[in-house]
């Protein structure tokens, strides 16, 4: 069975939905992700996503 609708959300996008990561400088990385970072709101890639919600988690514990 093919894939054909695999990533189609991300193609309306300018550049795919690739820039610059603020938080770790990746070039041409993926930001995909919405967060608010110091009052504003940031596209950050899946690394720096996952990083801030496992120092959220660690801190809740």
């Amino acid at each position: 069975m093919s894939k054909n609708h695999r990533g189609s959300g991300i193609r309306a996008l300018p550049a795919h939905g690739r820039g610059i990561c603020p938080i770790c400088k990746k070039e041409n990385i993926k930001v995909l992700y919405e967060k608010e970072i110091d009052g504003a709101t940031v596209n950050i890639c899946k690394y720096c996503n996952a990083a801030l919600k496992n120092k959220a988690k660690a801190a809740a514990n």
